[in-house]
């Protein structure tokens, strides 16, 4: 007799499972998709959203159609609660969904250190379809007149914010002051020649880059800094780090230091065996993995074929994740940086290589029909 399986967000290391629902449902099993959304957008392609490389068509996934067109349920909303001794969840709407297996990928959300998210001039860079908003935003914002834009965030989302905002302000023919807020250091961590790539690709184009400041409040367009100093902006992006959403520890599950579900090598909960999950919302057991969307890709198969064996007693396989991953900045000006195992390389061949991989896992799991339709190919 057939089980059920929920799959909780349709992000990237679903995409496998996603792309052969057909296979559970031939073998018997129900399956549920459950997603505040229709869409799933890759986030390796969000800034050139913004920036208007591509479209929203080109860079979303339909889940809603990948789950039903294969002969599963889809249900619009969001977990609130896991009840896992009853294998329950609870939805926001106040419905309830049981389960026999159930895996999550709901991502992550931007840390916001205390600033207010809901302020009408702040946006923050996750979920992806923020972006879509952002652009139009910014270019309502140009039509008005020259426009000061914060990002607040030193990483590799903050660098490729800036890059592709400035190929939006040029490509509307606006102006506009671009600051990047980037705390201690931009790109800490990273080796000294990827991090001089990117400032100089920044500063080259009139970017203020302002190191060793950290935001410490926004209130009505007014920034103000760990030093007492401050700015006016007209609009502030939030691109501060990332963190899994609390569900899991507010459901007394075993998590992680940053909150993440706990899973084991085989992507499952360390405490109950029918939980799996992957990409940011996890905690990795073995060793904390850094929250970049590679790993979440390499977990689809392992999730996939997991998943399979949890719902019929079979044999799990190991995921292994690299020691080292390729890392590619989107800097917005037709150009890249690529860093992997010590080696470094700036230009376009990094952002053309970039752009390859991408539009590759698009076409693999863009299954649905989505960037064919005439009718979604809107532009933004």
């Amino acid at each position: 007799m057939g089980r059920h399986l929920v799959l909780v967000g349709g992000g990237h290391a679903h995409m496998t499972a996603l792309k052969q629902l057909g296979e559970f449902v031939r073998r018997g099993h129900r399956v549920t998709l459950i997603s505040p959304s229709d869409y799933h957008y890759y986030s390796g392609m969000g800034p050139g959203l913004l920036a208007g490389t591509y479209r929203p068509s080109d860079v979303r996934f339909h889940i809603r159609r990948m789950a039903t067109d294969r002969g599963a349920s889809f249900i619009s909303g969001e977990v609130v609660r896991i009840d896992p001794s009853r294998r329950l969840l609870q939805l926001s709407e106040g419905g309830e969904v049981t389960y026999d297996v159930a895996s999550f990928n709901t991502g992550s959300g931007v840390a916001t250190g205390g600033i207010a998210p809901l302020e009408n001039g702040v946006v923050k860079v996750k979920p992806i379809v923020n972006l879509e908003e952002l652009r139009r935003r910014v270019l309502r914002g140009l039509e008005m007149g020259p426009m000061r834009l914060v990002v607040a965030g030193g990483g590799p989302a903050g660098v490729e914010l800036c890059g592709n905002l400035w190929r939006l302000v040029r490509d509307a023919k606006g102006e506009a002051d671009l600051i990047l807020v980037a705390g201690r250091r931009l790109l800490s961590g990273f080796p000294d020649k990827v991090r001089a790539l990117a400032l100089r690709s920044l500063t080259d184009r009139g970017v203020q880059v302002l190191e060793g400041r950290h935001l410490q409040s926004y209130s009505q367009g007014s920034l103000i800094f760990d030093h007492g100093s401050g700015l006016q902006c007209d609009l502030l992006l939030l691109a501060v780090g990332v963190e899994p959403s609390n569900i899991f520890a507010e459901s007394g599950l075993p998590v992680g230091d940053d909150g993440g579900l706990l899973v084991d090598d085989f992507l499952r909960s360390v405490a109950w065996p029918e939980l799996f999950g992957g990409g940011d919302c996890i905690s990795f057991q073995s060793r904390p993995l850094p929250k970049v969307g590679v790993f979440a890709v390499r977990q689809n198969p392992v999730l996939y074929h997991n998943l399979l064996a949890a719902l019929e007693g079979g044999t799990m396989q190991r995921f292994v994740p690299q020691k080292d991953y390729l890392l590619i900045l989107n800097l917005g000006d037709g150009r890249g940086v690529l860093h992997r195992k010590g080696r470094v390389l700036g230009g376009p061949i990094p952002f053309r290589l970039k752009d390859w991989i991408d539009r590759r896992f698009m076409h693999r799991f863009q299954v649905s029909g989505e960037a064919s339709d005439p009718s979604l190919l809107e532009q933004s």
